[in-house]
This record gives structure tokens, sequence and C-alpha cells, in this order.
């Protein structure tokens, strides 16, 4: 088993289907491609509450992490972040009201202290976006990136960027700007997830 905190640069891949959705996390191989696997992560689409789980691989015998909401049909909501053990790890919640210009998220540690922002790198692709979403067909065919900037005080801790020209969406989060470790990986993680799945909705 991989633990993510030993590491600072991850691949995340996703697959979709028609109900499920699927990603997984790859340590980056010597090439740059995806190496070694850190986890498998399935979350069923549509659910009225979500519920993200994370496993070692695809066998999903071994759950490592969890997402879960505390309230439905609330898109305030704070969604906690926990291990196998079921301890907390974090929370992230959207911030509505920044997020009507460029997304916003909020990642918390285990006792509800704020840690930092996760927010849209590039306000002009944000509104690109929320433009491009009204045409049809040109997000489907078009997509236009969700790259995120994890920051605490002016800080630049971690990315979150999608790789170009890939059909498939394809990220490299990278968390060298946080040597300290100020963040738990796998909260990173769970963040990356989250805000994908949840931007869908």
């Amino acid at each position: 088993m991989v633990d993510p905190n030993q590491h600072d640069v991850f691949l995340m891949r996703q697959k979709l289907t028609a109900m499920v959705n699927r990603y997984e996390f790859f340590l980056p191989g010597a090439d740059g491609q995806p190496g070694e696997l850190v986890a498998f992560v399935e979350q069923a689409r549509f659910k009225f509450k979500e519920d993200i789980r994370f496993y070692t691989d695809d066998s999903k015998a071994v759950e490592i992490l969890r997402i879960k909401a505390r309230q439905r049909f609330d898109p305030r909501a704070r969604y906690d972040i926990t291990d196998a053990d079921d301890r907390k790890v974090g929370e992230i919640q959207k911030l509505f009201k920044q997020s009507l210009l460029r997304s916003t998220y909020a990642l918390y540690g285990p006792d509800g202290t704020e840690l930092c922002k996760a927010t849209e790198a590039s306000g002009g692709i944000a509104i690109l976006r929320r433009v491009g979403a009204q045409i049809p067909y040109v997000g489907d065919f078009f997509p236009i990136p969700y790259n995120f900037h994890f920051v605490r005080d002016g800080e630049v801790l971690a990315t979150d960027v999608r790789e170009k020209w890939k059909l498939r969406d394809s990220y490299t989060i990278d968390c060298t700007g946080d040597p300290g470790h100020q963040l738990d990986r796998r909260l990173v993680l769970a963040a990356a997830v989250g805000m994908d799945a949840l931007q869908a909705r």
C-alpha cells in the first residue's frame, strides 16, 4: 500500500461510465507516465448524498478513504474525509458566493481549522468555461479544464492541473510547494476527486 504522505506528485486519471465515475491515482514513473497505483476511486453517479470511496485497487477489497456529505441537496454542504478506521482526515466545502465567478473550495483539518482554499487558477478561463457551458456540445467536445491552486496566506501549496490535449480527464497534482506538509496528501487527493465530481452537478 502506498502512503500518499510520503510523496508530493500524483497523476489522476478518470474513466466515465453510464452510472459510475472511476478515478485512479498513480505515482509518476521515470518517464512521467503513470507508475505505481496509489488508489482506485469509485463514485456512483446521481446519488442524492455523495459517498465516494477510495480503495487500494480495483478489486475494492481494501477501503482506505471516504468522502461523505453531511447534508442532502445543499450546495454549501461540508464533506467529511475519513480513513479506513473512520478517523477524520479533514473536510471540504464549496464556497458558494466565491464560486459564482471562480470555483472555490475550503479545505479543513480534522479539528475543523481551515488549512487553505482551492481556487480556479485563472479567472478568465473560469468565465470562458461558464460561457461555453451555455453553448450546446461545446462543453462535451471542447472541454475547458478546471485547474486549481491550493493557496494559504498567498502561498501556493499545491496545484491540480489538467493535462492538455487529452479527451480523457488526466490531471497532475503537485504538492512540492508544501515541503512542510501543512496539507495531508490524502486530503488533497480527496479534494481533487471531490471537486471534479461535484463540478459535474
